[in-house]
C-alpha cells in the first residue's frame, strides 16, 4: 500500500493502520523539503493544549473511538482466566505507565539480569534471562536472579506520550542524524533491529536499547514479557527460571491468550492504538531563565544527542504526518561508558543506550534508566562515556547557568 495513500481510520481500522505505519517512509519518499537539523527549534512560546495523557489534538471521531478503546484496554487488569502469568511484572499497562497521566512513566523498575565472561555476554535465556518476572500467580513459580548471572541491572518504565509521533519519524531521519559530525567526537548509531510485527529490518526506536522499531512489537512484547499474556508476536510463554515443568503445571489457559478477534485485532492492536494516537508533552510557558537556558542547552552541547526536533513522515492519520517532533532524542544508541546497563539487548551492546527522550521531563522521576538519579541535576552529574564532556562543561557552569539549564528543561 502506498504511504502517500489518504487512508481514514474508519476505512483501514486498527489492524490495516498499523501495518500502513510499519511499511515505513523516507523524507525523499513523501517530498519533505530538507531543513538543516541545526536550525530546527521547538517553539517555545506557545504551550500546546491539553493534559498528560490526552489524545491528540485533531483526531477524527473514529480515530478519538480507536484512541478511546485503546485507553480502555491499556487501563484494563489483567487476570489469570484472561491469560495473566503465570509470572509476570505488572497486571496492567497504566500500572507501569501512569506518572503526569496514563502512558506516563513510572518509579517501579524491572530487573535485568546476564553473565559476562571474557567480554562475551549472555542473555541467560535458559535460565529465564535477561528479564526478570518478579511476580507469579503461585510461590511455586516465583523467579530469582540464578546465582550464575553477574550482570544485574535495573530499568524504569518509558513514558509513552508522543509515541506515535516517534513511531512516523522515517527510518532514513533517524540514520540521517547517525551521519551528522558532532562536537567531542560524539556519534550515534542506529539500532537495526527486525520489527517482529512486520518482519522487515527497521531502525529502532521504543525501550532503553531501542529495541523495538514500532509500537506494536512494542505492545506484543510488553503483554509478553511484563504480563505474561502470549499473542500473534510473541505466542511462546516464559518458563519461570527456564522451568518448562514447572510451567506445564501452572500455566492453564490455551494459547493464544491475547487471540484475534473476527475483526482482525486483538489486545494488542488496542494497546498500540492508544500509544500512537497519545498527544506529546505539552511545552510550558517559557521564561527569561528558561529561554536562557536553552541556549546553555546548547553551548555545552547537549544537544548533541539530544536533538531538539526531528521530523515525522508520511502517516494515514494527518495529526501524525509531516509534523516537527521536539523530543529531544536523536533515538539513536550512543556508548555511555560506566552508565550503560551492562545488558545486551537488540542491537544494542553492553555499554549503549539510546537516547532519552527529554520532552516531559517534568513529569517523571526519578531519573536514568535505573532511577539512582533523584534530581534532573543528579542526573546530569552521573552521565559518563559520550556524555562525559557535556556533563563536565555543566559541572563548569556557574550556579545561575546552572540553574537556567534546570529551568528550561521543565518546560520542554
Amino acid at each position: 500500500m502506498n504511504i502517500r495513500s489518504k487512508l481514514a481510520v474508519s476505512a483501514v481500522g486498527s489492524a490495516a493502520l498499523a501495518a500502513v505505519l510499519l511499511a515505513g517512509s523516507t523524507l525523499a519518499q513523501v517530498g519533505a523539503p530538507f531543513v538543516p537539523r541545526h536550525k530546527l527549534r521547538p517553539a517555545l512560546h506557545q504551550p500546546h493544549p491539553g493534559q498528560l495523557g490526552d489524545a491528540l489534538v485533531g483526531l477524527s471521531a473514529e480515530q478519538l473511538a480507536l484512541y478511546t478503546a485503546g485507553r480502555d484496554e491499556f487501563e484494563a487488569i489483567e487476570t489469570v482466566e484472561g491469560g495473566l502469568g503465570p509470572i509476570f511484572n505488572g497486571n496492567s499497562c497504566a500500572g507501569c505507565h501512569s506518572a503526569g497521566g496514563v502512558g506516563g512513566a513510572s518509579a517501579t523498575t524491572v530487573t535485568r539480569f546476564g553473565r559476562v565472561v571474557n567480554g562475551v555476554f549472555d542473555p541467560l535465556d535458559h535460565l529465564g534471562g535477561s528479564l526478570l518476572q518478579d511476580k507469579a500467580i503461585a510461590p511455586a513459580v516465583q523467579e530469582t536472579v540464578p546465582p550464575e548471572a553477574n550482570v544485574v541491572a535495573k530499568r524504569l518504565s518509558t513514558p509513552l506520550f508522543g509515541a506515535g509521533l516517534i513511531e512516523a519519524v522515517p527510518d532514513a531521519e533517524i540514520l540521517l542524524g547517525a551521519q551528522r559530525r558532532q562536537p567531542d567526537g560524539v556519534q550515534g548509531r542506529a539500532a537495526l533491529v527486525t520489527d517482529i510485527a512486520s518482519g522487515k529490518t527497521r531502525v529502532g526506536r521504543f525501550g532503553w536499547k531501542a529495541q523495538q522499531a514500532t509500537l506494536l512489537a512494542f505492545a506484543g512484547d510488553a503483554y509478553l514479557n511484563e504480563m505474561g499474556v502470549t499473542n500473534r508476536y510473541f505466542p511462546t510463554e516464559n518458563a519461570p527460571n527456564g522451568k518448562q515443568a514447572l510451567l506445564a503445571i501452572w500455566d492453564q489457559v490455551p494459547e493464544l491468550e491475547d487471540a484475534v478477534g473476527p475483526d482482525g485485532t486483538s489486545d494488542i492492536d488496542h494497546a498500540a492504538d492508544f500509544m500512537r494516537l497519545l498527544a506529546p508533552p505539552a511545552p510550558l510557558r517559557t521564561t527569561a531563565s528558561a529561554l536562557a537556558g536553552s541556549r546553555v542547552f546548547d553551548r555545552i552541547h547537549c544537544s548533541a544527542c539530544h536533538t531538539p526536533v526531528l521530523l515525522s513522515g508520511a502517516s494515514p492519520v494527518a495529526a501524525l504526518a509531516h509534523k516537527p517532533v521536539p523530543l529531544y532524542s536523536d533515538l539513536l544508541l550512543h556508548d555511555m561508558g560506566k552508565l550503560g546497563d551492562g545488558i545486551e539487548q537488540g542491537a544494542a551492546k553492553m555499554t549503549e543506550m539510546r537516547t532519552a527522550p527529554l520532552w516531559g521531563l517534568r513529569a517523571r522521576g526519578p531519573f536514568l534508566h535505573d532511577g539512582r538519579a533523584p534530581t534532573v541535576d543528579a542526573a546530569i552529574r552521573a552521565h559518563e562515556g559520550q556524555g562525559a564532556p557535556s556533563r563536565q562543561r555543566y559541572k563548569d557552569l556557574g550556579a545561575g547557568e546552572r540553574q537556567q539549564l534546570l529551568d528550561f528543561l521543565a518546560t520542554i
